[in-house]
Parts: C-alpha cells; structure tokens; sequence
C-alpha cells in the first residue's frame, strides 16, 4: 500500500486518505476517487489530495477485518457486517465471556497494521452484547499480514459459555441479633442477580447457625429440591475452614475446596461440593447488589465453568474493587470489616 499526496488528476481510483471539502465538493475518507470526483475537486482549486494506492497483494480492510473476526469467533458468538476496516463480534446468548489469551496477543503482535480488542475474560454477557472489535488501521494489508494473523489463531480465541445450572437453593442461617428484613432483602438482590442468567431460586431455608442445621438444609436441597447449585448466606461471616458453613458441608458428605479470595469486597467467599453441585458460602458484601468478588465466582459456575482453587487465587489482578459505601467498616482504615 502507498500513502501520500497525489496531484487530483492522477487520484481517479485511488482511495482519500481524508476528507476533503472544497466548495461544495465534499469527498469523505476511506472513498474511492471517481473522475467526477477529480474533476470537481480541481475546479474548486483542489491540486492535490492525500490518496492511497493498494498493491496488487494487499487485502482490504474490511475484508481482513471480517476474515480475522470470523477466525477468533467460536460459540455464542456472531460476525457483524464489517465497516470502516472495523468487525466487531456479538454475544447470540447471555453467558460467560471464555478468552485465549495467548491467542488474542498472538494476532496483535503479528502487525501494528492489525487490532483484535475484547471485554475482559469470564465477563459476564448478554444476547446482542458486543465482545470484541477487530480493527485494521491503515486501508489495506498486505496478504502475507492477513495470513500471519490467521495462523495466530489455530482454534477460535472467544466463546460464549452459556448459563446451564438453573436451579439455585438458597440457605440463609440465624442468629438473634440478625433482623428477617435483612434475610428478605438478601433474596431479593440475589433473585435480581440470577435474574440475567436465566436462574431461579428453588427453595429457600432459613435454619439456626449451627453445622447441623446447614448440613440438613445442604442435603435437602441436592436430594429434596434437586438444586443445581446451593448459596449459604450466613448469619455470621465465615473465619475459618472449621467455621459454621464449612463444617456444615462436610457434616452433610461434601468438601471444601478453598476458602478466602484476593477479591475485595469478597475476600471470605467459600467454594466447596456437595453431591457434584457447588456450595458457595456466601462473603457479607454478597447482601448488597454492587458488583463485588460474589459475582465473579457465581457467574462462572452457572456457566458450568470449573473454578477452584487455581482459579480463585488468579483472581488477585484486578481484584480490588471499589468500595461499597454501605459497608459499617470500610476498608481505608480500622478494623476488617467482618462481612467482607
């Protein structure tokens, strides 16, 4: 590809660079040049213009755009109409954004000449979503580009996990000081949560805090209400692996995978299994509907994505959140607030 300024009666057929106004001619970047065009633009006193000349193997923009984002595009995922060098991918079904990483900066360090930007990994989506953008910078590529970007990518590098578990039980345990408005409030915000999901509370148990009563509630809800995945919100936060919740998991048959995140607010999240359905013991600031390290782990286990304690522990880029002003302690200063 050539980039520079040509005299307007040698630009017929090549592409402007910018716009160009003069008069009441008006020639817009990115168009191809026609003799009208030319013929104008010199009556008008135009004498030059900034035009582009595509070799014999370039590619144009538009096409390498959608040729790479078709190539990185795996399920729950579809190809816009490319414009202006630019194809961006859209969610077909709400879910969990899945990355390759390695592929994603595989494409981007094949040329400067070649963009290929996206949401952040295990995002959450939903339908007709815009994930990811692939731009082409100058007018053309040259071929052999085109063809060093597409063997970057030997496998799709985005997909949509779609949401599978649908059947949520939820466990809320008691204690005296613990109003019921606080428990009815807690259901509320975490049937808005699962709303976008496709997820539905099958069966919500408030029992004593104690690990007798968590267990009978956890076994209840694998065997009596069939649940896909269960939510322990405590009445207290959990302090340790020999806490109330944990050892409500394991009274009931299951484990615990991993206790604590580097996710703030959500540092004292518990994952465990019961039966092969997730427990997830619930951090305080999973009470309140602003974003917090709840979600993050809540949203790939419907997804039926795996997470233990590999996963929980990458978690700590980014992991700080921002502060949620409802909390009695925040983080800037004084004691850890117990419901993290």
């Amino acid at each position: 590809m050539r980039f520079g300024p040509v005299p307007v009666a040698a630009s017929v057929g090549l592409v402007s660079a910018h716009s160009v106004r003069a008069g009441d001619v008006v020639l817009r970047k990115g168009s191809r040049i026609g003799a009208e065009d030319a013929a104008r633009l010199a009556a008008a006193g135009v004498a030059q213009v900034i035009a582009v000349a595509l070799d014999a193997d370039d590619i144009g923009e538009d096409e390498a755009a959608r040729a790479i984002a078709e190539a990185v595009a795996g399920e729950g995922l579809e190809v816009a109409a490319p414009f202006t060098g630019r194809s961006n991918l859209h969610a077909t079904q709400a879910g969990v954004l899945r990355l390759d990483i390695g592929a994603i900066d595989a494409v981007n360090a094949v040329d400067e000449a070649v963009t290929l930007a996206t949401l952040p990994p295990f995002k959450p989506v939903v339908a007709g979503e815009m994930v990811a953008t692939v731009k082409i910078i100058p007018y053309a590529v040259p071929g052999r580009t085109l063809d060093r970007a597409l063997a970057a990518v030997p496998h799709p590098a985005l997909a949509v996990a779609p949401y599978r578990r649908r059947r949520v039980a939820v466990i809320s345990t008691l204690l005296p000081g613990l109003k019921p408005s606080v428990v009815d409030k807690t259901l509320r915000v975490f049937a808005d949560r699962l709303a976008p999901t496709g997820a539905g509370i099958v069966g919500e148990t408030r029992v004593p805090h104690a690990a007798e009563a968590v267990a009978t509630a956890l076994r209840d809800a694998v065997s009596e209400r069939a649940a896909d995945l269960a939510v322990v919100f405590g009445a207290s936060a959990i302090a340790d692996r020999r806490d109330v919740i944990p050892a409500g998991i394991e009274a009931a048959g299951g484990g615990v995978a991993h206790f604590g995140m580097p996710v703030d607010p959500g540092n004292l999240l518990l994952i465990g299994d019961l039966d092969g359905r997730p427990v997830i013991g619930a951090p305080g600031c999973a009470r309140s509907p602003k974003e917090n390290g709840f979600d993050w782990v809540l949203h790939r286990l419907l997804a039926d994505l795996p997470v233990g304690r590999a996963d929980i522990v990458r978690l700590g880029v980014g992991g700080l959140l921002m502060e949620i002003v409802s909390r009695p302690q925040p983080r800037s200063g004084g004691a850890p607030e117990e419901g993290e």
